[in-house]
């Protein structure tokens, strides 16, 4: 099986609803998100690749022009904008444009990432 993976930055904000009022995520709070997408084959395609890194540039794209310096929970309508549900937005996302797709990492902090993987 060949892996390949790709890695996408972007500022944005958001908020999560619903914790305690003390809790440092309720407050309105951006990061500095990285998106991992993960593409895996059994063959490579006639040019040796799972799937041409140029390519992806849909995601990139997708990235700028909807997400970067944005207010997430307004983007995507939603009050629980975690990593996790992040994750899973991307990985849908991204399979609908590449089939190869089979996992999306998240990451808020240098110590923190969420996985999607069906």
């Amino acid at each position: 099986m060949y892996t390949i993976t790709k890695e996408f930055h972007f500022s944005a904000s958001h908020q999560l609803f619903g914790l305690p009022e003390d809790h440092q995520c309720a407050r309105l709070h951006g990061h500095n998100y990285i998106v991992v997408v993960e593409l895996r084959s059994e063959t490579l395609n006639q040019h040796g690749f799972v799937r041409d890194y140029h390519d992806l540039a849909g995601l990139k794209r997708y990235i700028d022009e909807e997400l970067d310096h944005r207010h997430l929970n307004d983007v995507l309508g939603d009050d629980c904008v975690t990593a996790e549900r992040m994750a899973k937005h991307f990985f849908q996302w991204c399979h609908a444009q590449w089939p190869e797709v089979t996992a999306v990492r998240v990451s808020e902090t240098p110590k923190t990432w969420a996985e999607y993987r069906p």
